[in-house]
């Protein structure tokens, strides 16, 4: 076999032995990196998603609750039972409506 063409399979062998794992790596990197992009992605529409969900039900019956609270506190003690006993009756109401949906 004719030395120059050994010489020439040689250096083909190497260089290659060089570009694939290097390609490799970099191949890995990119999958990882847009793995991580979609996550992020993921967890940035699942907040959108509970924020939304306090903004529509949760976060207005809290805020509800939070009025009447302040109500009964700055108003006279006499009628203080009666809205007492009508946040019981509010909180048995969302408690089976709760249970209902489930």
């Amino acid at each position: 076999m004719d030395p120059n063409l050994l010489l020439i399979f040689g250096f083909i062998l190497v260089v290659l032995s060089i570009i694939f794992p290097f390609a490799y790596v970099m191949n890995k990197r990119e999958h990882d990196h847009k793995e991580r992009k979609l996550e992020l992605q993921a967890r940035a529409e699942e907040a959108k998603a509970q924020q939304a969900r306090f903004q529509n039900g949760d976060y207005s019956r809290m805020e509800e609750r939070v009025r009447v609270l302040e109500r009964i506190a700055t108003d006279s003690n006499h009628a203080l039972a009666s809205q007492i006993d009508e946040l019981r009756t509010l909180d048995r109401i969302e408690k089976n409506t709760g249970e209902a949906a489930q």
